[in-house]
């Protein structure tokens, strides 16, 4: 069997089986983009970092899947699971040529072949072994696309989460610091976005719609969040940028 043959004929009916896709909230990512590929001499592209398989549930990715085809090792894709793993920061990762799973623990560095997949809920309990309700409400709300004409790339997702992570917990303040060109007026929507939705405020009753200061030192800037931000437009009514 090729790749493309050992996933449809063998990995996928065992992601089928251990619920994923099946169970209310769960999605499995094929071919995941998670970079477009360095910039080489001439404006050319390189080669783009692409995963096979990327598990989600309730709105969170959870593991990332490297498959090889049937025959070759499982060992063959063990590096690359890791390293996709390390990119998405993801606690756990496997590696499968369709007759043997191979999974890592990217946490405790434990890794060893196993029987089957584990199921959605038993991945989330590895990964939140702690319950956070705001997290889980966070987790609820999806990340605004804008009528899909803007994905949210892999670092924006990542910088969003460790921001609602932070604010969940009850932490007073919070720095993101990113590159100029990353899309840092971007991350700060998705991440009131996500607080607006589900209602956090600072009394954390959950009742009210929180009221947002966004503070920027150019009117360039301010005018960049202003068209950022005009998805609340159509949820939230007319706002202003002063």
């Amino acid at each position: 069997m090729n790749e493309a043959e050992t996933r449809a004929e063998l990995i996928d009916p065992q992601l089928k089986a251990s619920g994923w896709g099946v169970v209310a909230g769960t999605k499995v990512q094929r071919e995941y983009p998670i970079t477009a590929g360095r910039i080489q001499a001439g404006g050319i592209r390189g080669s783009s970092l692409m995963a096979d398989y990327v598990l989600v549930y309730h709105g969170r990715k959870l593991a990332v899947i490297e498959a090889k085809r049937s025959d070759l090792e499982v060992g063959e894709g063990v590096a690359q699971a890791k390293n996709y793993a390390e990119k998405l920061q993801l606690a756990t990762t496997f590696a499968t040529n369709g007759r043997e799973i191979y999974q890592i623990c990217m946490t405790s560095g434990a890794e060893g072949l196993i029987d089957a997949f584990p199921s959605p809920d038993e991945l989330w309990q590895k990964t939140f072994a702690v319950p956070n309700r705001w997290e889980e409400r966070f987790n609820r709300v999806p990340f605004e696309e804008i009528g899909g004409t803007k994905t949210v790339r892999y670092y924006q997702e990542l910088a969003a989460n460790k921001a609602l992570e932070a604010i969940a917990l009850g932490k007073q303040r919070i720095l993101l610091t990113l590159a100029t060109g990353t899309g840092k007026t971007f991350i700060a929507f998705q991440i009131v976005w996500k607080l607006f939705q589900s209602r956090w405020n600072l009394n954390r009753d959950g009742k009210r719609r929180p009221r947002v200061l966004f503070l920027a030192d150019r009117n360039i800037l301010a005018n960049q969040a202003f068209n950022a931000f005009s998805p609340f437009c159509r949820c939230a009514g007319p706002y202003q940028a002063r």
